[in-house]
């Protein structure tokens, strides 16, 4: 099998482990509206610093173009965490707590949190360095020179 994707495919499981981790540290359920209640430091720290963590370590393992990988576990978490509750969790009315459109608000802030903590990583990592870019440079610099003789 392909070396990248076995390397993605570790990343996106890993990725989500540290999520779920998370929000299991957390005790947060960040899907279930509770008015202004909801919004306390443990639903932040759950939709904000859990993702970009989760993002920071997915660039880690990935490294080049772990941007858009990270955007994958908090989304496949949210849907997997939403889906327990819509079909195992009994001890809410459903439709009461979890409107969908609070859930997809939800799910853009933590899928955003990740792909911003995915870019930082990739920086931290130093996929995108000077030496590159300059060779990058000379090589367009001599094709369009082998392109202007001709």
């Amino acid at each position: 099998m392909n070396q990248t994707i076995i390397k993605g495919t570790v990343a996106v499981l890993a990725g989500m482990a540290l999520n779920f981790l998370g929000d299991w540290l957390l005790d947060a359920r960040i899907e279930i509206f509770k008015g202004l209640a909801t919004f306390n430091v443990s639903w932040i720290l759950d939709v904000f610093l859990v993702p970009f963590m989760v993002g920071l370590l997915v660039a880690r393992i990935f490294g080049k173009h772990a941007k858009w990988l990270a955007c994958l576990p908090p989304l496949f978490v949210r849907c997997l965490s939403y889906l327990y509750l819509y079909y195992l969790s009994h001890s809410h009315d459903f439709f009461f707590n979890l409107h969908l459109h609070y859930w997809g608000l939800c799910v853009i802030l933590a899928v955003e949190s990740a792909n911003i903590g995915g870019i930082i990583g990739e920086v931290l990592m130093h996929v995108y360095h000077r030496n590159s870019l300059v060779r990058n440079r000379q090589n367009d610099a001599e094709f369009n020179a082998t392109l202007s003789s001709q």
